[in-house]
């Protein structure tokens, strides 16, 4: 019953493969430093390369984005065909249109239960003015709502 933002989590393997998931599990932690926070579930198949990797990008999704958000969670798909996107200062894809991306530095991680929490130290953010974001509650996305 708790109403959450939806964002899109992104990084390059040092082999240069993008890698990127859909996730609500995202939190500000501080702001100086500015820390945020992402929880992934310890089976989920990109863990090796959120793990290991140093930099990440959070990408806040706007209204608009549904059928993305739903092809960064599905399974067995190409998730970065055709997605427009810039390359971030620490390598990780920023996609197009988002409402706002987080530029991350993986500050560290924490195990706890089934999942891990990463923490990323904020490098860089941009953000866009007047955009209505996704939002996810009680298994469905919301679209449609008043700012």
């Amino acid at each position: 019953m708790f109403a959450t933002g939806v964002t899109i989590v992104t990084a390059r393997t040092p082999e240069g493969k993008l890698v990127g998931l859909t996730a609500n599990s995202f939190n500000s932690v501080s702001l100086d430093p500015p820390l945020i926070l992402w929880s992934l579930a310890r089976a989920a198949a990109s863990m090796l390369a959120f793990s290991t990797g140093s930099h990440y990008a959070i990408n806040i999704l706007t209204a608009e984005q549904q059928a993305l958000a739903r092809r960064f969670a599905a399974k067995g798909v190409d998730r970065f065909a055709n997605v427009a996107f810039l390359e971030g200062a620490g390598g990780a894809p920023l996609l197009a249109n988002a409402a706002a991306t987080f530029e991350c530095f993986n500050r560290s991680r924490y195990e706890e239960g089934d999942h891990l929490i990463f923490v990323g130290e904020v490098e860089r953010c941009t953000h866009r003015t007047g955009v209505s974001p996704l939002l996810f509650h009680g298994g469905k996305f919301y679209a449609e709502h008043p700012l």
